[in-house]
């Protein structure tokens, strides 16, 4: 055997496991800087520091992704009262006793009107109304806020409203029908007189509960007739409702009880006297129109979603700009809404509903069911490309289908209630529309801040996987050491997307229109960046391994000797880091944007971090650390 088998060189065992190895580990190190396992942290960090600043603008965010998903958002349905308005309500105008008295004449009527009829306005206000509303001592209203502007009337009328609730307390009242969306009243029963009569005191939507009215109660008790009624509706209430006032008509009915209490019929709001019709005044926010006006520049449509009348909610809309009085979009009510969506069964359709949500501006008495169909509707619609994205504000335990239906709900912080809170994504602490407008902005920043981590994040996995892949492919193994390549990623991945995502918000990203549903995290521009900016690194680092030692006189760092620290590799992986450093500041712009160091000087949290990364890899050669890089 010998005679045919020549060893020039003993057997090393060695010589095959140690370059097996390193290729493992080449190669795993790769594939560990090939996936961009820090964009789940850097999404963290910004979602967690965005969370942070929203927090003192009044935004209390409970789901991390509403974050992102409010930068998108292209509809808001809101509310009108105490998110439009201040809900600081007040009677500014009444009609009693057959007269018209506003804010100037309305002392006028203290002298003018019956005891009689003052009396009984008192009590069917202060009576039929939920007990925990009232006024201070400092005068400020507690509780629901047209209640106590009700109550505040019937202290203008020389009543106590406190005296007359003892005299009913709430354990005597026979039956309470709370105020219902669809139903849009409430009523009391008490005892009245002797001990089978009955008084019905209600209250509601004025042209629901006059509707109801066969009487009117003036100097003297008289039949009301249809004729009456429209007038009333049209000389009345709806110049009221024009001047944005919230018009809320005030009723009674006697009745017997029966022998059998449970034949008595506490719920028949029929036959009614009409007592007075008040129109209540709720100013509009002074931020508010602006904040509109914000949302439009931004490409967000503004719809509003209110219980009140239709002409109420007409000027409302046109005082805060939803719409101008020359647009061609729809304000309409929920009846005629249900008319135009619903088909000859009854059934929502959703080519019926895509034919009018895109004109759609006002919807005005409204239920919680009208509000989320429209959500749930608009959502699913795929009239436009990249789809909507519906942000939707609520306060009442009712709204809770809508706000958990809508891609971000709001509920308000003061006058939202549990259930509301539960199910939405972000609580308003102010239940200011404003807020809304700076949950976005900051929503557009955290989408950014992602953009830019991805943008520089891929540029340096592009960089080094192909520089690894050409060298190997050269030398017979990567001129950037598995250390190196880990140090790289540790750095950049924890530094970088801390520098990237403390930059403070720029008020320009509300002028341009949101990204939707589907649009590419990755834009044409981005990728043309990437692009760009991989292959000039490439470039310069393929023609420092290949023409490295010619230019600068460098030792040559063949296959034979790469396992040996040399000037040549360790100028390779600096000018890496460099690029890599200063292409940081490139992936601050997502546009095509020349002047890369605009604003730089604002954000001392990156310069920071991006000195101190310099400092980080400038002590690696002071402390002579390279060897380790070739271990």
């Amino acid at each position: 055997i010998n005679q045919y088998i020549v060893l020039d060189k003993p057997f090393n065992l060695n010589s095959l496991i140690r370059p097996t190895i390193r290729a493992i580990i080449t190669g795993i190190t790769v594939l560990v800087v090939a996936v961009p396992e820090g964009l789940p942290l850097a999404v963290t960090i910004s979602l967690a520091y965005a969370v942070k600043k929203m927090l003192l603008d009044n935004n209390l965010v409970r789901h991390l992704n509403a974050c992102e998903t409010m930068g998108n958002a292209t509809t808001i349905c809101t509310d009108k009262t105490g998110t439009l308005t201040l809900n600081q309500m007040k009677v500014t105008t009444c009609y009693i006793n057959g007269k018209f008295y506003d804010d100037s004449t309305l002392v006028s009527a203290i002298g003018e009107i019956g005891s009689e009829l003052k009396s009984l306005v008192q009590h069917a206000i202060s009576v039929n109304t939920n007990y925990v509303s009232k006024m201070d001592e400092s005068g400020k209203q507690c509780g629901n806020k047209t209640e106590c502007a009700l109550l505040e009337f019937v202290q203008h009328l020389d009543g106590n409203y406190e005296q007359i609730r003892q005299q009913y307390p709430s354990s005597s009242l026979l039956n309470v029908r709370t105020f219902n969306s669809s139903r849009k009243s409430m009523s009391t029963c008490v005892r009245h007189g002797n001990n089978k009569s009955v008084r019905m005191y209600c209250k509601g939507a004025a042209e629901v509960v006059v509707a109801q009215c066969k009487f009117v109660a003036e100097n003297e008790r008289r039949e009301l007739s249809d004729e009456d009624k429209q007038r009333l509706l049209t000389e009345v209430i709806e110049p009221m409702a024009s001047n944005g006032l919230r018009t809320v008509c005030v009723a009674y009915k006697d009745m017997i009880e029966e022998e059998e209490e449970e034949r008595t019929d506490w719920t028949d709001e029929t036959q009614l006297t009409l007592l007075c019709i008040c129109g209540i005044q709720d100013p509009l926010r002074p931020e508010v129109r602006e904040a509109i006006r914000t949302c439009k520049k931004a490409g967000i449509v503004v719809r509003m979603i209110t219980g009140d009348n239709l002409h109420t909610a007409r000027s409302i809309a046109i005082s805060s700009g939803i719409i101008d009085p020359c647009d061609s979009c729809l304000v309409i009510d929920a009846a005629q809404f249900n008319r135009l969506i619903r088909d000859d069964q009854g059934r929502v359709t959703q080519d019926r509903i895509d034919q009018v949500w895109p004109r759609l501006r006002v919807l005005a008495r409204s239920s919680p069911d009208d509000k989320h169909t429209l959500v749930k509707h608009i959502i699913e619609s795929k009239l436009s490309k990249s789809r909507e994205v519906v942000a939707v504000t609520g306060d009442g335990t009712n709204d809770g289908p809508a706000l958990k239906e809508a891609d971000v709900g709001f509920s308000m912080g003061i006058q939202g209630t549990d259930v509301a809170k539960e199910a939405c994504d972000i609580i308003l602490t102010d239940d200011n529309f404003s807020s809304i407008v700076k949950a976005v902005l900051w929503g557009r920043n955290v989408y950014d801040s992602i953009a830019k981590f991805l943008q520089f994040q891929l540029t340096v996995i592009l960089v080094s996987v192909s520089c690894a892949f050409f060298g190997a492919i050269a030398l017979g193994e990567s001129p950037l050491r598995a250390v190196q390549m880990l140090w790289v990623n540790l750095i950049m991945d924890s530094l970088v997307s801390l520098a990237l995502i403390t930059e403070p918000v720029d008020r320009r990203l509300l002028d341009r229109k949101p990204m939707g549903r589907q649009t590419p995290l990755i834009s044409r521009v981005m990728l043309k960046n990437i692009i760009s900016q991989a292959i000039y690194q490439l470039a310069v680092m393929l023609g420092i391994l290949f023409a490295g030692p010619a230019l600068f006189g460098l030792e040559t760092s063949g296959a034979d000797d790469l396992k040996k620290p040399s000037q040549h590799f360790t100028m390779i992986f600096n000018t890496f880091v460099l690029m890599t450093l200063f292409n940081e500041i490139n992936s601050r712009k997502l546009n095509d944007e020349c002047n890369v160091f605009k604003g730089l000087l604002s954000s001392p949290m990156f310069c920071f971090l991006w000195i101190l990364t310099l400092v980080l890899q400038v002590n690696t050669l002071n402390f002579r650390l390279n060897h380790i890089f070739f271990f």
